[in-house]
């Protein structure tokens, strides 16, 4: 979701606005998602290397993450039927923001949708630490099995299906550490808008585009 900076910088606005922004396009998507029929969201909210932003964007977006966190919220996610769960370094976050991730993940449990949301996400660290957890619980032999999948029981999305779609608002063009392992089949969408400005229309075009195209994975 890229380009909230630029998109708050472009009108003059502050920074911390376009943020603010960005933060109620997640929820108009979803909502389009859900008309689509579109069964799991991810939404990549905070990298790894976003930490090193300044301390005020940081606490900012810390403040955005408890804003999302809040009973208020939770109820939302519960009429929307989506069960969301929460992919990344948790360990970094204030305790009070890790208490709000078990306690919406407890209690969306039951939705019938799926939105993951990545928060101090890197696809190189969670591989990392997979590779980790695999030789602290696997003995010699049974690490020379292990197979694609074994492996990718290991990783943060365990419970994630590989993405179809990946679309990257902002113009650039690359992942930036984004899902490495899960990715390798994705069909891929960049797109010059900013993230609040992300339209119904320009997303609709991105799913009819993907229907025509042909996935071979190799074959």
């Amino acid at each position: 979701m890229d380009g909230n900076r630029r998109w708050a910088k472009a009108r003059g606005l502050p920074t911390l606005q376009g943020h603010a922004l960005g933060y109620e396009k997640i929820k108009d998507v979803m909502e389009w998602a859900d008309e689509a029929g579109v069964e799991h969201i991810v939404i990549y909210a905070f990298s790894t290397e976003n930490w090193k932003r300044t301390e005020e964007e940081v606490n900012y977006l810390m403040n955005l993450f408890r804003k999302m966190l809040i009973a208020e919220e939770i109820k939302e996610m519960k009429r929307r039927e989506l069960r969301v769960r929460f992919i990344g370094e948790r360990g970094k976050f204030a305790p009070d923001i890790g208490e709000g991730m078990e306690r919406m993940e407890s209690e969306t449990k039951d939705g019938k949708k799926n939105l993951w949301v990545a928060l101090s996400y890197g696809g190189r660290p969670e591989i990392l630490v997979a590779v980790k957890n695999i030789l602290r619980e696997k003995n010699k032999d049974e690490v020379e099995k292990l197979t694609e999948e074994d492996f990718s029981k290991f990783l943060w999305t365990a419970e994630m299906p590989d993405p179809d779609i990946i679309i990257r608002t902002g113009g650039e063009q690359r992942l930036s550490n984004f899902l490495p392992w899960q990715s390798v089949y994705s069909e891929l969408f960049f797109t010059e808008t900013f993230w609040p400005d992300f339209s119904k229309e320009e997303f609709e075009k991105i799913l009819e585009e993907y229907a025509g195209r042909e996935r071979r994975r190799g074959k």
